[in-house]
């Protein structure tokens, strides 16, 4: 049988390391030799001794069930194999996180990631004005975590003379040691005139990078008859 199909940049290659790695743009490739822990829902396809549960022992404690602004709920993959993860056909990118480093990220943005890495999750200053993409991850420790994104995203530096204000529907994550808190850009008689959309902001400050999307979250599509 013959088609471009079968061209050696679709083809699975044979396992040579444990951890993840790109399967292409649109998916990632875990090489499970224990446990990893991924977004529910994530797995496309797995070969090899590999059981997936909801919840499992983890570092600390029971696997935590991570309840972010997005409604993201983990779960552990055991044994030994591949597993292919994917997210709605949406970009994927693996960051290297080493010790010392954190990263914040939004809940609806993370994909799988290394058992190495911890996380707690944390809300933004102020976030009573609005409640859109405040509630995130902060990784820690070192390992590789797997993000995905709507489209190329855009990494923003922010500096002290220079903070970066962002969509909190926009928004995929930053560096830990920056400062984020709400910012209104709009004025109360502005809003009482209907608003332009933009009232609320995520402001951060100090010396690191943003990651946004170019895109605003859109509604959830309503589902035939």
């Amino acid at each position: 049988m013959k088609s471009d199909l079968f061209a050696d940049e679709h083809l699975a290659e044979a396992a040579t390391f444990p951890g993840m790695s790109l399967q292409n743009a649109k998916s990632v490739k875990y090489v499970v030799n224990g446990e990893m822990h991924a977004r529910q829902g994530s797995m496309i396809a797995f070969r090899g001794d590999l059981a997936f549960e909801r919840k499992g022992q983890g570092i600390g404690g029971m696997l935590k069930r991570a309840v972010t602004g997005e409604g993201l709920a983990l779960m552990a993959v055991r044994g030994q194999g591949e597993a292919w993860f994917a997210h709605e056909a949406q970009n994927c990118f693996i960051v290297e996180i080493e010790q010392g480093d954190a990263l914040t990220v939004n809940g609806r943005n993370v994909l799988c990631f290394d058992p190495t890495l911890s996380y707690e999750i944390k809300t933004v200053k102020g976030a009573g004005m609005t409640g859109g993409g405040l509630f995130n991850s902060v990784f820690s420790g070192y390992g590789n975590i797997a993000l995905v994104c709507e489209g190329p995203p855009i990494v923003i530096p922010v500096t002290p003379q220079a903070p970066v204000f962002v969509d909190t529907d926009a928004v995929v994550g930053w560096s830990e040691r920056l400062n984020p808190s709400l910012h209104r850009s709009q004025s109360l008689g502005s809003m009482m005139r209907g608003g332009s959309g933009e009232a609320v902001q995520l402001k951060l400050e100090g010396e690191g990078f943003v990651i946004v999307r170019p895109s605003e979250r859109t509604a959830p599509k309503a589902s035939a008859n």
